[in-house]
């Protein structure tokens, strides 16, 4: 079977036209379990060198599509090629990183002694130091990961994912945990390892992280992908402008001005979100002349993930097992 496996091409790094390269592609993959269809005749690419935030509410098969990629299941439909070749073949597989969000490893190993391990899976892994000091590490290197608190054990299993220098990364939720100064010490591990030229297929439920850190975001719904484009785009083809101020008319009124998407009271103050912010200013400052505190601004990810996302009605993705 290794012999006829197409030749994998090295991975370029940024400065080569990323945007021209598929490095993971899922071709028309389907994947049913039973009755539950987790992904329906699914086309998606993965460019070289680029962060690519893969989003979607619970059960929109996320981690289905990770898992495909990662090798750890098979297609029910369609065909799936990451560098080159076939996931599930040790070429692949060596220039992998992983980071799931169940996944579970010895409790009585020493961090280093992980860290060693995960090493030895791959033919040239970052020296042992330099993985620690990414994944900042060294106060606890010598610690038992069943020792570690919840947001420790997430650097952990985040230094097992690159220790072996991967072209590509695959990162499911991994701040999960995390306070908010250890997931910005990760966000900027995370530009670093992009601006040497890995790519990095990233799911998260913070909005924010997928705003701050992706190059190009695509939202995945019922098992489709349903929007791609980078941040920008996406906000501004899906929710607009954003007002807020303070007025004396009822919030039905408001509702009702052309223009207005959606509204909603925020202590004394409205957030109205529109389409174009100048025609619903006018009508605000026609029907009451004591409107103040204006603020109009770009809607966030948050906004535009809703607007595509809000109404589905598909079957729940199952829960699968992690790590393997």
């Amino acid at each position: 079977m290794l012999a006829t496996m197409p030749e994998i091409q090295p991975v370029p790094t940024r400065m080569s036209h990323p945007q021209r390269i598929v490095v993971a592609q899922l071709q028309q993959v389907s994947k049913t379990f039973g009755e539950v269809k987790a992904l329906r005749n699914l086309d998606f690419s993965v460019r070289a060198g680029e962060l690519l935030a893969l989003l979607g509410p619970n059960g929109a098969g996320k981690t289905t599509a990770v898992k495909l990629f990662l090798g750890l299941m098979r297609t029910s439909a369609g065909t799936v090629r990451v560098l080159g070749g076939d996931p599930i073949h040790a070429q692949v597989r060596t220039r992998i990183g992983a980071m799931l969000q169940v996944a579970k490893v010895p409790e009585t190993l020493k961090v280093r002694e992980h860290i060693d391990l995960f090493s030895s899976y791959y033919p040239r892994p970052l020296p042992q130091a330099e993985t620690v000091a990414i994944a900042g590490l060294q106060e606890i290197k010598d610690r038992p990961f069943g020792e570690l608190s919840g947001g420790q054990k997430q650097r952990v299993l985040f230094a097992l994912a690159l220790c072996g220098d991967p072209d590509i990364l695959f990162l499911d939720e991994p701040t999960v945990g995390l306070d908010v100064e250890a997931r910005r010490l990760l966000w900027e591990q995370i530009r670093k390892l992009v601006a040497r030229g890995k790519t990095i297929l990233l799911t998260t439920h913070y909005l924010e992280e997928a705003d701050a850190l992706a190059d190009r975001v695509a939202v995945i719904n019922c098992g489709e992908i349903i929007a791609e484009g980078t941040p920008s785009e996406i906000k501004a083809r899906t929710c607009g402008r954003r007002i807020r101020c303070a007025s004396n008319l009822d919030i039905g009124t408001v509702r009702a001005f052309s223009g207005v998407v959606e509204v909603r009271q925020d202590r004394d103050r409205y957030e109205i979100r529109v389409s174009e912010a100048e025609p619903v200013l006018r009508q605000l400052l026609e029907r009451d002349s004591t409107v103040s505190g204006i603020e109009v601004s770009g809607a966030g990810l948050e906004e535009a993930f809703l607007a595509l996302t809000q109404n589905s009605n598909c079957s729940s993705e199952p829960q699968m097992s992690g790590r393997q």
